[in-house]
């Protein structure tokens, strides 16, 4: 039997490691499982200028890489692996990479969410070189720019309606001449001068890797078939987010998307001792600042719990290892 952590923290990104970092000053010993793929969609951000902290900017991986080396530091102890199965219904919890078993009297969710892709390969070499997933995150280093957003919901009517800010034409694309955003929102992004919408067309490729950039995108009408080319700065996906929960579905209260449910005023989850931080809980904003702030959360509440639930997990501990 591995020895009983006081806080398992699962996933790799601003809120996880933050987290770590916090768990660990107060010496609780965190064990984070970060994944193979740690960083989040830090990872396919080129550049990071919003970050508090950072005058120059910094990249995604650079920040990741701050972030793991100072959680280190402290003593959080960091597993490159993805954990396979959870249990929560008895104490300690348990959490498992394949057949591997690791308790912990208490545990941090923040496995982050996923920003949806078109699924090109171009699209996906592209990423960081012009195409991006985050309009508040990228939208001023196209100033002036022609810039396409890919979409028909809510989120893309925001993220259109925002680079408008910035750039000095934004096309909205959207497979359908019918959207799904809001009335609302619907008019106030066709309010904007600068702003057209392109309909019943979807993007077949991203150009401009022999540039090293986006240099535009080739587009198919649904309508026709016909294919012409759209010169375009930067790409700016916004089809949706989808939280990593998979591991939670029947364990943790979920809202209809799939993200973690905490009560108010805490991160804890549906199950006590349980807390969760960052885009797996978080729809609105999806910042690392909020991710990171949200992790930071996330411990203080664990410290919090261990210290008020502390002779009860001991006597747990203490049955199980008899």
């Amino acid at each position: 039997m591995s020895e009983i952590r006081d806080v398992i923290i699962i996933g790799g990104g601003p809120a996880g490691y933050t987290a770590a970092l916090y768990a660990a000053r107060a010496k609780l010993r965190p064990l984070v499982f970060e994944g193979f793929a740690y960083g989040g969609q830090l990872m396919i951000t080129s550049d990071v200028e919003n970050y508090p902290g950072f005058v120059d900017g910094i990249t995604g991986p650079e920040l990741i890489a701050t972030m793991r080396s100072q959680a280190e530091r402290f003593g959080a102890e960091l597993v490159a692996d993805d954990v396979t199965r959870v249990d929560f219904s008895q104490r300690p919890f348990r959490v498992y990479l394949g057949d591997e078993e690791h308790r912990a009297r208490s545990v941090i969710v923040s496995t982050g969410a996923t920003a949806r892709q078109i699924g090109l390969e171009s699209e996906t070499r592209l990423q960081g070189m012009g195409v991006s997933y985050c309009a508040v995150c990228d939208a001023a280093f196209f100033r002036d720019k022609q810039v396409v957003v890919v979409g028909g919901g809510d989120s893309a009517m925001e993220e259109a309606t925002f680079l408008t800010k910035f750039a000095s034409d934004v096309k909205l694309v959207h497979r359908r001449d019918a959207f799904r955003a809001s009335k609302i929102m619907i008019e106030y992004a066709r309010s904007k001068p600068n702003l057209e919408f392109v309909t019943n067309s979807v993007v077949e490729e991203v150009l401009g890797e022999s540039a090293g950039h986006v240099t535009g995108v080739r587009l198919r009408d649904t309508a026709t078939g016909e294919v012409h080319e759209l010169p375009a700065d930067g790409l700016f996906v916004a089809i949706g987010h989808d939280p990593t929960t998979g591991l939670f579905k029947g364990i943790l209260d979920m809202d209809e998307a799939g993200y973690l449910i905490t009560r108010t005023g805490s991160t804890e989850t549906n199950i006590e001792g349980v807390f969760a931080a960052g885009d797996v809980v978080d729809h609105t904003y999806r910042q690392a600042v909020t991710a990171a702030g949200m992790g930071c959360m996330a411990a203080l509440d664990a410290e919090r719990w261990l210290s008020h639930a502390q002779p009860a997990a001991s006597a747990a501990a203490a049955t199980e290892a008899a």
